[in-house]
């Protein structure tokens, strides 16, 4: 049962969460809180961003917080499954007999860094597959269960295309967030380089381990989401296929396959999380549209008009957004408190709105 005390706890650890992230992290405050949801929700994360801004920096000082251990796999083009999952060698017993003993590899561990998984061939990219989704990994036959809390937390460079491998839609769509990181600000640029001249490591502290974490995540799991804001979460999913009868005008121009029902799942798991850290009781439609772009970004397939026209996945995210809210006539901004006995007594949690979109944005591209 989740009681006040509960969310105020859960809160408070939150803070010192980032408070110590920030120790080690100039800036960045969007990809720093969705990378943290995604954790505490128990998903994976893709980290999109040109080199040097500090990606693999935030999974390292992610280790350090959660205090879990942390694995780094440099992707290649000669790495091999073996080299991520482990394989089976040869050793001499006591009596001087061979015998065949299962040698670990990186994956099992806590949190993973797979950097640069764009550079290995599709081949050692499926290695991740079982252990991401199922959190096993199998060996010649036999399945080992991974250390829980279990992630991965990849990264990418969008610029470079040559001698990389393009994600397979099977493998995107078991990230729960795709994450842009931009570069920092004038002001953010002048703060690294003055706090990497005294020092390159990273200097925060724990805040939490891996028992309270996964606590954390079954405390998330209890929120209640009125049956209102789910309907606008499946219909916001269902509006990315051009072929569903909740099919948004958007969609139908510019995408050509839609999210998977993966996203209906991650965009309420990771919608639950955000509410308990703003120390709030229920999921609203804020925070569905807000986790819409890390969620959708990297399921949707696009059409080449949309290629042809530089219309982005944000941007058609934004048209959905748009177009669904106006459907369910959301309008004000205006956050209803809901106490928890009254959540608990009626079963209907209290939901925020968003300001209505007074145009179009998929008119104002068609005029472009």
């Amino acid at each position: 049962m989740v009681t006040e005390q509960t969310i105020e706890k859960f809160s408070v650890q939150c803070k010192d969460i980032f408070t110590q992230i920030q120790r080690d992290v100039v800036g960045q405050k969007e990809v720093v809180e969705a990378t943290v949801i995604a954790m505490i929700a128990g998903g994976n994360v893709l980290l999109e961003g040109v080199p040097g801004v500090g990606k693999t920096r935030l999974v390292r000082t992610l280790g350090r917080v959660f205090s879990m251990p942390f694995s780094r796999i440099q992707f290649t083009p000669d790495l091999m499954p073996a080299d991520v999952t482990g394989t089976n060698i040869i050793v001499k017993d006591e009596d001087g007999n061979s015998k065949f003993e299962f040698q670990p590899g990186p994956i099992f561990s806590n949190i993973i860094l797979a950097d640069e998984i764009n550079r290995a061939t599709p081949k050692t990219q499926s290695a991740l597959l079982e252990a991401m989704q199922e959190h096993t990994v199998t060996v010649i036959g036999v399945s080992r269960k991974m250390n829980e809390p279990f992630f991965v937390l990849a990264t990418q460079n969008p610029i470079e295309q040559d001698g990389t491998y393009p994600l397979p839609e099977a493998q995107m769509d078991r990230f729960m967030f795709k994450i842009l990181v931009k570069n920092p600000s004038l002001d953010e640029l002048m703060d690294i380089v003055n706090m990497t001249q005294k020092t390159m490591a990273e200097v925060a502290d724990a805040a939490c381990n891996g028992e309270d974490l996964l606590e954390m995540r079954k405390t998330a799991n209890q929120i209640p989401v009125a049956e209102d804001v789910m309907k606008y979460t499946m219909t916001l999913c269902s509006a990315t296929h051009p072929d569903s009868e909740c099919a948004s005008e958007a969609a139908k121009k510019y995408v050509r396959l839609g999210a998977s029902p993966r996203a209906g799942q991650a965009l309420i798991s990771a919608a639950k999380v955000k509410a308990l850290m703003d120390g709030r009781f229920n999921v609203s439609y804020n925070d569905i549209n807000e986790l819409a772009y890390p969620v959708l970004r990297h399921r949707l397939k696009l059409t080449f008009e949309a290629v042809a026209e530089r219309v982005s996945a944000d941007d058609i995210i934004k048209m959905i957004v748009a177009e669904v809210s106006k459907k369910y006539k959301l309008s004000g901004a205006t956050a209803v408190e809901t106490t928890v006995e009254t959540v608990a007594e009626t079963e209907v949690a209290a939901t925020e709105t968003v300001e209505e979109t007074k145009k179009s944005i998929f008119s104002k591209k068609s005029k472009k």
